[in-house]
């Protein structure tokens, strides 16, 4: 297939013009990244946005992918002297790696079979007879046994005849056409059993599945992942179930052509062969990795979209934070951070089991609350997380009395990953004269500050937001987790004069090498004062400060425009917009309503051919003229900051609550309400219709309002809904 060929097959599957899929194809050869195209590019793109971009992205990986293999096939079987012109175009003109292995199938080299030492014996020519169906008369075994040969080990007709259909049945089992059909059936009909291994006696998590049995199109995903699992620990057996009469039927379909020769009886004998031997074993284990790979997909969708809400949460500035570390016998661990994230203080108590050193921890909150003037204490949610909430409520109880006035409480952080970042290598760097546990506390204070920063130093993976992660595919996972970040931090933009080296490093365009060199470049010569200096720091050339300029923001920098989203290739024409509206740069911040209204109404194409520039740009500049230096997060709900803390016994069915919700995955959401156990917001109780993806009514973060509906106080869970909080 020809590149432009390439192209419009990839433009039918997205519904896109060839056009657009030659020009994103040749940025990203270039080196161009998704999030520069998206925001940077579209008058060239025709407009798409990042999602379209690494869907094409995606194709042209695949499609070239498949491409090189074609090569590889045709090489292989042309230097086995057996490529014809038909073949050579089928191959050529395959959409699909099934099918094209399928193509390449009898010209595979492999193991000596059954097949081949019938070959050797000299049976392929009854073989060929057999296949071709064209003799209606006379004996089968008449003509087997003209291949009696003593020397070759063929002593009766029966051998011969056996020999001769193992050749037939591996021919069945290479047959396009036959695996093609029966794919189909493995698709619309194929049962996969569970039960339970008899070994295992204790109780496990796979309980649902020791008799279970479903049509495999109807397996949800999280039901493939789980199955897989307790096959791979050992719990269940796992079958792949088909009614074989009607199979085999279908098969003989593909393969008898003629009903009246002779060797049809022989030919089911070789389909019922070619079927249980070869092709049942074959196409099971590929209807296997096909659902695994669709769960894969599903699992990974829903840990990038949890991701995305939870790196996009807004961050709490201005605040003077105390993380606290929960836990038993280590002790508390504590840190404070100033406003912009600097470690102050950092110290270990011990208010929880065994010790129950309660007066002499809050001694050491008090003080360093009044040295610091602390406003919020995060509690990560780990071990004696809920033990902890309760201690530091009541303390926060108690300060009130004798600080009516004073801005004090608290939240309940997720701690994933804090532990894994405490013990990496820039942990260390950053602190290399605190140890492990401590380093983990400071993550956990400053995730409330700006949460996107914080989690970008952690492997996604290890956050926690997604279900089955650790099982699905590992390179799948880290593309999509990698596309998520890449996406938010270029999303929101980073101040280049703090932002530390592991977010800098998913600035469109840049390395983690280059973002040291920035950071090294601040610390040895000062702040960055406009974005041309940027061009000046070792490793940015002219590609890199076009891809990455954009994304930084300089909110030290004369020019206001430096603390935008408008890239400097367009200062010359905003200033063109403002020399045109009257809008005095020098002072965006004061002049947000005028500017708004000066920008109402008006004739966007006309605009732009006088400041010439594409309509995309235009928008793009007078977005960031309304708001410059916007954060994007600012418009979402702020996290719920507590107070005081509820127990499950103060719960009651039909009580109105308020909660966090925490993950979502296919069944539902936890949610976090402010007691030990988060609830489940099951996705039957989050609207007064079907909802098929719980994502279309909830994200991470979400601070939403529930009804409990049920409780259990012995198992800890707690059943909320949507639909009934307003009643």
């Amino acid at each position: 297939m020809t590149e432009p060929q390439m192209y419009k097959s990839i433009a039918q599957e997205l519904e896109l013009r060839s056009k657009q899929i030659s020009t994103v194809a040749d940025f990203l050869d270039d080196g161009a990244t998704v999030p520069f195209l998206a925001r940077y590019r579209q008058e060239a793109t025709g407009g798409l946005d990042e999602e379209q971009i690494r869907a094409v992205r995606d194709k042209l990986e695949f499609h070239r992918t498949l491409e090189d293999r074609k090569k590889t096939i045709l090489k292989t079987i042309d230097e086995q002297d057996k490529l014809t012109e038909e073949l050579e175009e089928e191959i050529k003109n395959c959409t699909d790696l099934n099918t094209l292995e399928d193509l390449y199938l009898p010209y595979k080299p492999k193991r000596r079979t059954k097949g081949d030492m019938a070959k050797e014996k000299g049976l392929e020519p009854l073989a060929e007879l057999i296949w071709d169906q064209e003799i209606e008369q006379g004996d089968p075994m008449d003509y087997a046994a003209e291949y009696i040969d003593e020397e070759n080990e063929l002593e009766s007709a029966e051998e011969a005849m056996d020999g001769a259909l193992n050749i037939v049945a591996e021919w069945i089992n290479e047959s396009a056409k036959v695996r093609e059909k029966l794919r189909d059936i493995f698709q619309e009909h194929a049962v996969i059993k569970t039960e339970k291994n008899p070994a295992v006696d204790e109780r496990t998590n796979f309980e649902d599945y020791y008799e279970f049995s479903q049509k495999a199109k109807h397996l949800k995903p999280y039901q493939i992942l789980a199955i897989n699992r307790g096959e791979r620990e050992s719990v269940l057996f796992v079958n792949v179930e088909l009614w074989d009469d009607i199979t085999l039927e279908n098969i003989d379909d593909v393969v008898i052509d003629n009903d009246i020769s002779i060797f049809v009886p022989k030919l089911q004998d070789a389909v019922e062969d070619a079927y249980k031997r070869l092709l049942f074993p074959s196409l099971k284990r590929e209807l296997r990795n096909q659902l695994t790979e669709r769960a894969d997909r599903h699992a990974i969708e829903t840990f990038a979209t949890n991701l995305s809400n939870l790196l996009m949460q807004p961050p709490l500035d201005h605040k003077v934070v105390m993380g606290i570390d929960p836990a038993y016998k280590s002790g508390c661990k504590v840190a404070v951070v100033d406003e912009t994230g600097k470690y102050l203080e950092g110290t270990t108590t011990y208010p929880t089991p065994p010790q129950n050193k309660v007066a002499k921890a809050e001694k050491v909150y008090s003080d360093l609350i009044d040295k610091y003037d602390v406003n919020l204490i995060a509690i990560g949610n780990g071990t004696a997380s809920r033990e902890t909430e309760q201690i530091i409520a009541n303390f926060i109880q108690k300060r009130k009395e004798k600080h009516p006035d004073e801005e004090l409480s608290y939240m309940i952080v997720n701690e994933a990953g804090a532990s894994v970042y405490s013990a990496s290598k820039i942990a260390a760097e950053e602190f290399p004269d605190l140890d492990a546990p401590q380093r983990g506390n400071i993550s956990i204070a400053r995730r409330v500050q700006d949460p996107l920063a914080e989690l970008v130093k952690i492997d996604p993976k290890s956050i926690g937001v997604g279900l089955y992660q650790h099982d699905v595919n590992q390179n799948q996972l880290a593309q999509s987790l990698d596309d998520v970040v890449e996406s938010c931090v270029n999303q929101v933009g980073v101040n280049l004069n703090t932002a530390s080296a592991p977010l800098l490093a998913h600035i469109s365009g840049l390395s983690s090498r280059v973002a040291k060199n920035i950071v090294q470049r601040r610390e040895t010569e000062g702040i960055i004062s406009d974005r041309e200096q940027i061009k000046e720091i070792k490793g940015i050339g002219e590609f890199r400060f076009q891809q990455a300029a954009g994304f930084m923001r300089i909110p030290e920098s004369e020019n206001p425009l430096d603390n935008t989203a408008i890239h400097p290739e367009s200062y010359e024409a905003t200033e063109k917009l403002c020399n045109l509206f009257d809008i005095n740069l020098k002072n965006l911040h004061d002049q947000t309503e005028a500017i708004a209204k000066k920008f109402e109404n008006i004739d966007k194409e006309q605009v732009s051919d006088q400041i010439e520039v594409g309509i995309p740009t235009l928008e793009l500049i007078i977005e960031n003229l309304q708001k410059p230096g916007r954060d994007p997060r600012e418009s979402l709900p702020k996290p719920v900051l507590r107070e005081d803390i509820m127990k499950m016994e103060d719960l009651s069915v039909g009580q109105g609550v308020e909660g966090t919700v925490r993950n979502v995955v296919d069944f539902g959401a936890f949610v976090d309400i402010g007691v030990k156990q988060d609830g489940l917001l099951h996705i039957s109780e989050m609207a007064d219709r079907k909802v098929d993806d719980p994502h279309d009514i909830v994200s991470v973060g979400d601070i939403i309002k529930l009804k409990i509906v049920s409780l259990d106080l012995e198992r800890g869970r707690i059943g909320l809904s949507l639909i009934n909080q307003k009643d």
